[in-house]
C-alpha cells in the first residue's frame, strides 16, 4: 500500500507536539486538543463516477445525514451535524421519543430508545442501525439540506465499516467496546495536564461554581454566600450576559432559593458551557481567570439514566478535565469535583467506602455511571501532576428538609412519589439518600476548609433500610406492600400505563430501558455508603450531623410532590387509621352566675387519619355527642370537632402560670338544626395534681355567631382513662397485626413525649425564676 508521504508528516508533526505537553515546551495543552477535533472535518472526497455502489445498501454517511436533518427540527437552533449529540444541542427525552417515531415512519429506520440515548449522534445511530440491518435495508432516503455547522466531537470519526449483519448481542459488544475504548482515550487527557504546585492553603475569596442553575448547585451558591466572604462567578449556558443571569434567577426562585440585589451583588454571571474549550469564554476572560481565582468547584453535569457515555461524556467528561484545566493554570487552585456515588455501582459490590476502590469500569452499564467513573478516574491523575483535588460523592439527593424544594426529575423523588402514590416498595437492601440542604451544607465546608482539600468525600447522609422506609411510611398513614424488584417493576408500569401521570414519564422510561434497569439493580442491591471522613469533617466544624432522610425530613418534599401531583397526602375524610374512646363528667354554670351549675358530659370519639395529621398538623379528629341539659334537653351531635396537641408548642399564659396541653374546639348542632360550639382547654400547672391535670377539661359553650353562655369544667374519670384511651385504641382492620402493634406504640409514644414536655414545661419555669442569677441586690436589701 501506498502511503501519502504529506499526511505522514502532518500526523508525525501532530503527535511530536502533544508528546512535549503544554506550557513553554511548544505542545499541545488539553484545550488545544479540543479545539482540534472540534474543527469540521474534511469532506471525503468524492468518489468517481463510475465506481460501484453496493446495491440495496445505504451510505452511512447519506443515512447520518437523513437522521441529522429530522433531528434538526427537535432542536432550539432547527439543525444537527451528522457527527453532534441530539441531547447536547438542546433535545430532550420526550423529543428522542418522537424521533425514533419519525425516523421509523419516514425512513423505516427502527431504532430502540436504548439506541438512541447511547449514542445520539446521527452518524452513531446510521452505524448502529446499519450493523443490524444488514442487506436487508433498502431505503429511499431524501437529499438533506447542505450541514454547515462545525462537527464537535472529542476524536475524529472512524471510516464507515461495511455493513455487514450482525445479531443484536454482537452490535451490544461492539459498541460496549467502542465506549470502553473512548474512556481510555479520554482518561488519557489528563496525562496533557501541566504540572503544578500546591495553592496556597487560605480560605477562597473568589470561586468559580459551574452547574447554580441545577438543584445541588443552586443550594451550594447560596451556602457559598451564606458562609464565607468569597465573592462567587456562576457559569450558566446561555447565549449571552441578559440570557444567563436571567436563567440563574428563574433557577434560583424554581427551587425556592432568594434571587435579590445582595446576592446579584456578591455574584457574576458568566455566559458559557463546560462542553466547550475554556469554557467558551473569550481568551482573555480565561487568563484572568486564572490568575485571580482562588478555588473551582464543579457542580455541572448532564443526569440523565438512559444516555450513553458518548451522550454524556462532553459535560460529565470533557468538562471536568477543562476545570482541571483551568485550576491548573496560572495561580494554583484547589479544584472540588461534585462526583457521585454511582462510581461504585456495580453489581455485587461489597463496600462503598471513601477510600475504597471504585467499580470496575466495564461492569458499570448506565453511560451516566461510566461518565462519572470516567471523570473522577482522570481527576485522580491530574493528582498526580499536583493538582489538588476533592472528589464529593452525594447518592441519592432529598428533598430541602424545611422548604421541601426538590428536583422532581430525580430517580430519588420519582421513587418515593411512587412508593407513595401506588402504595408499594420493591425490596432492597439500602438507600443512600440525604437531603440537599445537608449535601449542600457538608460540601461547602470542603471547599472553604483548606485542611479539607484533596480528599475523597461520600455526602451520602445516614443509609436507610427496607424496614426504615416502611415504618416511615406507616407514620405517615401510607402502608406499604413490598414486592420483589421484577414484581414492583412490572406492577409499577401497568399502574402509569393506566393511569398516566406527565411528571412521571421519566420513570416510565427509565422503568422500561433495560440500562437503566442495571441501574437500579446496582443501586438497590448495593450496601450501606460509608462516610467516616465525612462525619469527622462535620464534627470538627460544629455543622449538624448527617440524620436519617425519614418522614419528619420529608415532610416538606412529600407535600411539594403531593401539590405537584405526584404523590397523594392522607385526606380527613379517609377511614380512621387509629381511634379510642373519651368519656368526659362534670358541671357548667351560666357566664353571668346566674344560677348555680348543672351536669355536663361528654361521649368522644378522638380519632386520626394518619400519622402524618400528627407530624404536620398535631391535631386529631373528633366525633361525638355533648349532653348538656343547661344548654338543650337533648344532647348536641359534634358536626366537626378538632383537639390540638400542645397547642402553639405550649406557650405558656398568664406570665407562664399555665402551658397549653390540648385544646378542643367543636361545632355542634341540636334537634332543631341549631349550630353551638364548644372550647375547651387542657392546662399544665406547677402543682403535684399532674394526674387530674391530663384529665381535667375547662370548657366554654355558646350558639353559634354568639359569646359563651356556660362555662365549666368536665373531667375524665380515673377508671375509664386507661381502659379507653390505652387498652381501647383500635387501628384501622386492613393493617396487619405487626403493623396494628406499631401504630398503638408510635401513637402511645409520640401522645406520652409531648404530654411529658407539656407537664415539665411549668416546673422548669418555676425552677428558672428561682435560680435567677440575673437579679441584682440593690443597696437597700443588702442592709436588710
Amino acid at each position: 500500500m501506498n502511503e501519502d508521504p504529506t499526511a505522514n508528516a502532518g500526523q508525525r508533526a501532530v503527535a511530536e507536539s502533544i508528546e512535549r505537553g503544554g506550557g513553554d515546551a511548544g505542545g499541545l495543552t488539553v484545550t488545544d486538543l479540543l479545539a482540534m477535533v472540534t474543527r469540521k472535518e474534511p469532506e471525503p472526497e468524492a468518489a468517481p463516477a463510475d465506481a460501484p455502489v453496493p446495491h440495496g445498501v445505504p451510505d452511512a454517511e447519506g443515512l447520518a445525514a437523513a437522521i441529522a436533518e429530522a433531528a434538526g427540527r427537535y432542536l432550539p437552533e432547527g439543525r444537527l451535524a451528522p457527527d453532534a449529540d441530539f441531547f447536547d444541542a438542546g433535545g430532550s427525552s420526550v423529543h428522542a421519543v418522537e424521533l425514533a417515531a419519525e425516523l421509523e415512519r419516514d425512513l423505516g429506520v427502527e431504532l430502540d430508545l436504548d439506541d438512541v440515548f447511547a449514542d445520539a449522534r446521527p452518524i452513531g445511530l446510521a452505524r448502529r442501525w446499519l450493523e443490524t440491518a444488514g442487506d436487508a435495508a433498502n431505503l429511499a432516503l431524501p437529499t438533506p439540506a447542505p450541514v454547515t455547522v462545525p462537527v464537535a466531537a472529542p476524536v475524529a470519526v472512524p471510516a464507515p465499516r461495511p455493513a455487514v449483519v450482525a445479531s443484536p448481542s454482537t452490535t451490544a459488544a461492539s459498541a460496549r467496546q467502542d465506549d470502553l475504548d473512548q474512556i481510555l482515550a479520554d482518561l488519557a487527557l489528563a496525562d496533557r495536564l501541566p504540572f503544578v504546585r500546591r495553592p496556597e492553603p487560605v480560605a477562597p475569596r473568589r470561586i468559580l461554581l459551574t452547574g447554580a442553575t441545577g438543584f445541588l448547585g443552586g443550594h451550594m451558591l447560596l451556602d457559598l454566600l451564606r458562609h464565607s466572604d468569597a465573592h462567587v462567578y456562576c457559569l450558566v449556558r446561555a447565549a449571552d450576559l441578559e440570557a444567563a443571569t436571567a436563567r440563574l434567577g428563574e433557577s434560583l426562585r424554581r427551587h425556592l432559593l432568594p434571587w435579590n440585589a445582595e446576592i446579584r451583588r456578591r455574584v457574576t454571571v458568566l455566559p458559557g458551557d463546560i462542553r466547550s474549550p475554556r469554557l467558551g469564554l473569550s481568551d482573555e476572560l480565561w487568563h484572568t481567570l486564572t490568575e485571580e481565582l482562588d478555588s473551582v468547584v464543579g457542580v455541572a453535569a448532564a443526569v440523565d439514566f438512559l444516555r450513553g457515555y458518548r451522550s454524556l461524556r462532553g459535560s460529565n467528561v470533557i468538562g471536568a478535565l477543562t476545570l482541571a484545566e483551568l485550576a491548573a493554570t496560572g495561580r494554583p487552585k484547589p479544584l472540588h469535583h461534585i462526583s457521585s456515588i454511582a462510581v461504585f455501582n456495580e453489581v455485587g459490590i461489597t463496600s462503598l467506602g471513601e477510600d475504597d476502590p471504585l467499580a470496575h469500569v466495564d461492569r458499570l452499564v448506565a453511560g451516566y455511571d461510566q461518565s462519572k467513573w470516567a471523570a473522577e478516574v482522570a481527576l485522580r491523575r491530574a493528582r498526580d501532576h499536583g493538582l489538588v483535588v476533592s472528589a464529593l460523592r452525594p447518592g441519592g439527593i432529598g428533598g430541602h428538609s424545611r422548604t421541601g424544594a426538590h428536583n422532581p426529575q430525580d430517580l430519588s423523588s420519582g421513587l418515593i412519589a411512587a412508593f407513595g402514590r401506588f402504595r408499594t416498595v420493591p425490596a432492597f437492601r439500602h438507600l443512600n439518600v440525604a437531603p440537599v440542604d445537608w449535601v449542600s451544607r457538608a460540601a461547602v465546608a470542603v471547599v472553604c476548609e483548606p485542611d479539607a482539600w484533596g480528599f475523597d468525600y461520600n455526602l451520602t447522609g445516614v443509609p436507610q433500610t427496607l424496614d426504615d422506609v416502611v415504618r416511615d411510611m406507616a407514620f405517615g398513614g401510607m402502608h406499604v406492600r413490598v414486592q420483589d424488584w421484577e414484581e414492583w417493576r412490572t406492577d409499577t408500569l401497568a399502574r402509569l400505563e393506566a393511569e398516566p401521570v406527565p411528571e412521571l414519564t421519566f420513570l416510565t422510561r427509565v422503568l422500561n430501558s433495560p440500562t437503566a434497569l442495571k441501574l437500579c439493580e446496582a443501586t438497590l442491591t448495593g450496601p450501606a455508603a460509608e462516610g467516616t471522613r465525612t462525619a469527622a469533617l462535620v464534627e470538627a466544624l460544629g455543622l449538624p450531623p448527617a440524620a436519617r432522610y425519614d418522614a419528619r425530613a420529608q415532610l416538606k418534599t412529600f407535600e411539594q410532590l403531593a401539590g405537584d401531583g405526584l404523590a397523594r397526602l392522607p385526606h380527613k375524610d379517609d377511614q380512621p387509621y387509629l381511634w379510642f374512646s373519651e368519656t368526659t363528667e362534670g358541671g357548667v354554670r351560666p357566664v353571668d352566675g346566674s344560677t348555680g351549675g348543672t351536669p355536663c358530659s361528654m361521649a368522644l370519639t378522638l380519632s386520626l387519619a394518619s400519622m402524618y395529621q400528627l407530624v404536620r398538623e398535631r391535631r386529631l379528629d373528633v366525633t361525638g355527642t355533648v349532653d348538656c341539659p343547661a344548654a338543650h334537653p337533648e344532647p348536641l351531635t359534634v358536626v366537626r370537632g378538632d383537639v390540638w396537641v400542645r397547642p402553639e408548642e405550649g406557650i405558656p399564659q398568664s406570665h407562664g402560670l399555665k402551658h397549653q396541653l390540648l385544646r378542643y374546639r367543636l361545632q355542634l348542632r341540636d334537634v332543631e338544626g341549631e349550630l353551638w360550639w364548644l372550647e375547651g382547654h387542657k392546662y399544665a400547672r406547677a402543682r403535684r395534681d399532674l394526674w387530674r391535670q391530663t384529665r381535667a377539661l375547662t370548657v366554654e359553650l355558646g350558639r353559634e355567631g354568639e359569646p359563651a353562655a356556660f362555662t365549666g369544667e368536665v373531667v375524665v374519670p380515673a377508671d375509664s382513662y386507661v381502659r379507653d384511651q390505652v387498652d381501647g385504641i383500635r387501628v384501622a382492620p386492613h393493617l396487619t397485626a405487626q403493623e396494628k402493634r406499631a401504630a398503638k406504640l408510635t401513637w402511645l409514644a409520640w401522645f406520652g413525649v409531648e404530654m411529658g414536655r407539656g407537664l415539665l414545661g411549668p416546673f422548669a419555669r418555676a425552677g428558672a425564676d428561682l435560680l435567677d442569677l440575673r437579679r441584682t441586690t440593690n443597696p437597700t436589701e443588702h442592709r436588710r
